[in-house]
């Protein structure tokens, strides 16, 4: 795992000032570009998965998507998008949750996820925590139980885990 985390950490770049000014912005596109490392990724996401006997992964708009369908597909498992209010064409439940940046509403399907399957939420940075925070209520609301919270980072010097109180968190690289 060690040699993974460098791997990541030296393929993630900073950037200022994005999406404001003020924000140091970790982009994780090297990561995905690196088919080797992104194979990596998934496959440490995949075992903290397994061992939280996932029944579904439900990834976070946008990045998330991306993570989590590869993970679901690892685990032989469904997957569940949660996306920005107005994106999702049936019955939703919605979230309304801070960001490190503002505020915004997440929704998922009402009929996403059976009654007590244990669902993986995935997501690419854990910052604040708002996000993953109303993804977990989300599935909550809609009758899942998180098995879990994986990411590939987590900002640690934002303190996310206090928003996510209670909840086990998986994150490959930490600032």
């Amino acid at each position: 795992m060690n040699s993974l985390v460098r791997k990541v950490q030296s393929l993630i770049r900073d950037v200022p000032d994005f999406p404001k000014k003020g924000i140091l912005f970790k982009d994780i596109t090297p990561v995905l570009a690196d088919a080797t490392t992104f194979d990596r990724v998934c496959a440490a996401l995949e075992a903290y998965g397994a061992n939280r006997g996932t029944d579904l992964v439900a990834g976070i708009e946008s990045r998330g998507f991306i993570f989590g369908t590869a993970v679901a597909a690892r685990l032989g498992v469904g997957f569940v998008p949660v996306r920005k209010a107005g994106k999702l064409p049936w019955k939703t439940a919605k979230q309304k949750y801070d960001l490190e940046y503002g505020k915004d509403t997440i929704e998922i399907h009402r009929d996403a996820v059976e009654k007590g399957r244990r669902v993986l939420v995935v997501d690419d940075v854990l910052a604040t925590g708002g996000t993953m925070a109303g993804a977990c209520k989300l599935v909550e609301k809609v009758g899942g139980v998180v098995a879990g919270c994986a990411c590939l980072v987590e900002l640690g010097f934002l303190n996310p885990r206090k928003k996510l109180k209670g909840r086990d968190i998986f994150a490959i690289v930490r600032y």
